[in-house]
């Protein structure tokens, strides 16, 4: 087993990774850029290193000096999180070469799905449905690029979804509904996928709409052993940026939900697959299809409501296979016992469509209770940096029963006070007290679709004049 590792990540899941380390007796080292020398992480490890200035490429996108932090701690191995270098094949093999084990994927198994389109190339020859769209990666910038990307849009049917072929967790993607919107959307996408992960190419899909968007979590060991670890509904999305996730997703029928456990363990096999990875699908409930998404070959953000579901450590199963074990568990060991609820909080102002909301956090009251996890990269006094990603804590809950798990999470919710920037606490109680959420048949369109936006304002005016 490891006597020290590396994690070459940030904010609430570096938190989260050291628990699990500490739990098993392996000190941690941490990095932080300038902007983070405060930050809770950093207090907690048992080493920290700077590593520059706040902007990521510079810091915590810098491979060279991560890898010289790894080399002068001595560290045995390296967990890279979410985001960042996670999904990088080059920083996995350079791990590999300097002889620091990388708490992921084989390089290898990380090029098959990188770039993002090569997965579909995967799916089509494992005979999994794929939303009809391009196969191959397009620059716009070139005129053959754009004008390939034009022939497919129409071959496909407008509208379409320009996704970054490098790219993950959402980011970067746009719509186009015409050819004019078209040319902008790919340059967007070009752009995004240059500057946040190095690749500028893209490719181009139908964009499904009144789908739910369901993931299977996958474990696999050396040794050959894949398991799942049941569902999660991820629906309930902004821009493509998940902001509630449940587990299990409990609108798939029990002949569907094999189907998808089986193409998703499929796709650890036909990769030779090791450690964890999360296989994206979209649901249509109205023909009762699903569709291959994405491979997340990493820890997901919401890896959490899987914990709580299933009662398995997923960060601690990453370590003891990346340190050649076997997995803990077979699949008939695996039962989902419980209904799990997670909630993003943010900062962001949702009756402000969102804007974004850095700053000192003035008062802190987090919840507690049974079946009440938080997942938390804050404290009283700390000032949210303004250069990464807006997301403060997870709040969790596990209950017996759906129903169950949503009434504790609104008690949650309503215990909640973070003060001095703004959050989207609101929001998330606007949204689990829509019928429609009550009911789980929600679908990605759900925010638009119940127009929560404006019930949030509506609510947030009533709360500001019993205040005032």
């Amino acid at each position: 087993m490891f006597h020290k590792i590396m994690i070459a990540n940030r904010g609430e899941i570096a938190i989260r990774i050291i628990r699990t380390c500490r739990e098993m007796g392996i000190r941690t080292v941490v990095v932080y850029s300038d902007a983070d020398a405060n930050a809770l992480y950093v207090k907690l490890a048992d080493e920290a290193y700077p590593i520059g200035p706040p902007d990521a490429t510079q810091s915590y996108l810098n491979v060279e000096r991560i890898l010289e932090v790894a080399m002068r701690s001595k560290a045995d191995a390296l967990h890279p999180g979410y985001g960042f270098l996670s999904e990088n094949p080059e920083f996995a093999e350079m791990c590999e070469r300097h002889g620091i084990t990388f708490i992921g994927p084989p390089s290898e198994s990380m090029y098959r799905v990188k770039p993002k389109h090569r997965a579909r190339q995967l799916m089509k020859m494992l005979n999994i449905p794929v939303v009809p769209g391009s196969d191959e990666a397009l620059i716009a910038s070139t005129n053959a690029g754009l004008t390939r990307a034009g022939e497919i849009a129409e071959e496909v049917g407008y509208p379409v979804i320009v996704k970054p072929a490098g790219g993950g967790g959402g980011i970067g993607m746009a719509v186009a509904s015409s050819k004019d919107e078209l040319a902008e959307a790919t340059e967007y996408v070009e752009t995004i996928g240059r500057k946040v992960f190095g690749v500028p190419s893209f490719y181009i899909e139908r964009l499904l709409t009144g789908v739910k968007h369901v993931e299977i979590q996958v474990l696999a060991d050396k040794f050959g052993n894949v398991i799942h670890l049941g569902s999660r509904d991820c629906s309930i999305q902004r821009r493509f940026q998940k902001l509630i996730e449940e587990a299990p997703c409990g609108q798939l029928s029990p002949h569907l939900q094999m189907k998808i456990y089986v193409a998703a363990m499929d796709v650890a096999v036909a990769l030779q697959y090791v450690n964890a990875m999360t296989v994206e699908f979209f649901y249509v409930p109205g023909t009762q299809e699903f569709y291959f998404n994405e491979v997340n070959s990493r820890l997901q953000v919401e890896h959490c409501v899987t914990e709580l579901a299933t009662n398995v450590d997923i960060v601690k199963e990453q370590i003891k296979i990346a340190a050649g074990e076997r997995l803990s568990y077979s699949q008939d060991d695996i039962s989902l016992t419980a209904h799990a609820i997670q909630c993003r909080i943010n900062a962001e102002d949702a009756a402000n469509n969102f804007f974004p909301s850095p700053g000192h956090i003035t008062h802190l009251r987090l919840p507690h209770g049974l079946g009440v996890r938080i997942d938390e990269g804050i404290y009283e006094g700390y000032e949210v940096p303004h250069y990464y990603d807006s997301l403060l804590l997870k709040l969790m809950v596990r209950a017996k029963t759906r129903e169950e798990a949503r009434v504790r999470m609104q008690r949650a919710l309503g215990e909640m006070s973070i003060e001095g920037l703004e959050t989207n606490i609101l929001f998330h109680q606007v949204a689990l007290d829509d019928d429609l959420f009550k009911s789980g048949e929600y679908t990605t369109d759900f925010i638009v679709k119940q127009n929560i936006v404006q019930k949030v304002r509506e609510r947030a005016k009533i709360l500001k004049r019993l205040d005032g």
